[in-house]
């Protein structure tokens, strides 16, 4: 005789009964009803088909093969930038459908421990269905978070102009706020840049920046640094007053990596001539 807890018997019942799921499924996520197709388009992602493989994994306690299922559909939501609100109505959807169904079959039995293995079949499957969101939620985060940082890295490398003048003098005119990150991204352009266009002096105006913290202004440093190291000058120009009162009180002397001048205009005047 069967038990309620007979998961075997549930997933053959749930696979024989797969298009009066799918009915149901569907009366149960109105909103993702009439988008099915535009998502399977978009994305290349059949809502019934992966909605019978979760029903399925949560009902064989395959935990392993739930968790790597949900970090590809996280990921393939987060590419094709579908609707969360359409994910979080289908879930809820699966899990009322399958909860129905588990009913239904529960009908079909006669001999049933309901009580004992009841309350063993809930917790398998409403942990199922909740790892399978928190895992797509944190797989669909961590894309785009990615995906955020990459593009953020390409602006900022856009926004490192080094500009050559001749075939040996270049012209780097930053503007706006510099932090760590920014900072990180110019040391990496210079330092390339420098190789690749073989760069005798890059001319760093700064007349765009008002300000620096501590820790940029030392990272700034360590790029003056580099660029000494890479066998090229550097010259400063465009400092204003509170950035060089900032830098001589923490003790910053920039003579020792580079040479200034007032105007950006005065040193192309000097080197391009």
């Amino acid at each position: 005789m069967g038990t309620f807890y007979d998961t075997k018997n549930i997933s053959t019942y749930l696979t024989e009964n797969n298009e009066e799921f799918q009915k149901k499924l569907l009366s149960e996520a109105i909103n993702v009803a009439g988008n099915i197709d535009r998502i399977l388009k978009a994305g290349n992602i059949d809502l019934l088909k992966n909605a019978q493989r979760l029903v399925l994994y949560v009902v064989e306690n395959r935990t392993e093969e739930l968790i790597n299922f949900a970090k590809v559909e996280g990921v393939a939501w987060a590419k094709h930038s579908l609707t969360l609100a359409f994910k979080l109505e289908w879930v809820h959807a699966i899990r009322r459908s399958l909860w129905h169904f588990i009913n239904l079959f529960n009908q079909s039995n006669e001999n049933v421990n309901f009580v004992e293995d009841f309350f063993k079949l809930e917790h398998q499957v409403n942990d199922g269905i909740d790892e399978f969101l928190n895992t797509f939620f944190i797989s669909y985060s961590l894309f785009k978070d990615e995906l955020i940082l990459e593009q953020r890295k390409l602006v900022e490398h856009l926004s490192v102009p080094i500009i050559p003048v001749s075939p040996t003098v270049a012209v780097l005119p930053l503007i706006g706020t510099l932090d760590s990150y920014r900072m990180e991204i110019i040391e990496e352009k210079v330092l390339t840049d420098i190789s690749r266009l073989r760069i005798l002096t890059l001319i760093i105006d700064l007349s765009g920046i008002s300000d620096m913290d501590e820790v940029t202004i030392d990272q700034f440093q360590k790029v003056l640094i580099g660029i000494t190291l890479m066998g090229a000058k550097s010259i400063i120009t465009g400092l204003r007053p509170e950035l060089v009162r900032k830098m001589v009180k923490i003790g910053i002397d920039l003579h020792t990596y580079t040479e200034t001048k007032a105007t950006l205009q005065q040193t192309l005047n000097k080197y391009l001539v």
